[in-house]
């Protein structure tokens, strides 16, 4: 079996949407004074690769905890969006085999810009059109190698998707390595609380299959 690693590194000084809580990883325990190694961490639900659960959009809507395992990970199919600097991705470009169970991954290209000030503005993204397309073929993941499913300033397609208790995988990158059959598992961080739920850090992965 062949894993590919989507998923951006967690790491002090990394690159957060505008905003959103700077990311600190730091010693609390070492070897030499206390016998082991612990890092102390800091960061937002939102930080690098990550979940947009229903309620990051909507109080009334489903937290992370209330969503089934099965929402977060399944058979790939690949949407091919790459050259559309800052302009929307249209149900045009939708592929074929969407389905219930199955995971959309829209490859933009645009993770190559990962650290620039331009990735968090001028990112392809997703139709409302495109959305509700993507939920109308029973698609419920849906994840992008871009900062968000929509322009800076904008929810339409996100209003959409989590609508319809979708999720939405941000931050991917790497999906130039999928080039064939996939699965995916994007299984976020089990937080709770009366202040999450919105969405949480993930480890996405790819199994490659035999063509």
């Amino acid at each position: 079996m062949t894993f590919v690693d989507l998923t951006h590194p967690v790491e002090s000084g990394m690159p957060v949407y505008p905003g959103d809580p700077e990311v600190l990883a730091e010693p609390a325990l070492t070897v030499p004074a206390d016998g082991a190694n612990v890092a102390r961490l800091h960061l937002g639900s939102q930080s690098g690769t990550h979940v947009d659960a229903p309620f990051h959009i909507d109080d009334a809507l489903p937290r992370l905890a209330e969503l089934p395992l099965e929402r977060f990970a399944g058979p790939v199919v690949l949407m091919d969006a790459t050259g559309l600097a800052g302009r929307e991705i249209g149900p045009g470009l939708l592929p074929d085999g969407l389905r219930p169970g199955a995971v959309l991954l829209v490859r933009t290209g645009w993770s190559r810009r990962w650290g620039s000030a331009e990735y968090w503005t001028s990112h392809p993204y997703l139709a409302a059109e495109t959305a509700a397309a993507i939920i109308g073929a029973g698609v419920r993941t849906v994840g992008l190698d871009t900062a968000s499913a929509d322009p800076s300033g904008s929810l339409a397609a996100h209003r959409v998707l989590l609508g319809a208790s979708a999720v939405i995988c941000e931050n991917l990158t790497g999906l130039e390595r999928i080039t064939g059959p996939a699965e995916v598992t994007l299984f976020p961080l089990r937080l709770e609380g009366a202040h999450a739920g919105d969405g949480a850090p993930v480890r996405a992965v790819a199994r490659l299959l035999s063509a």
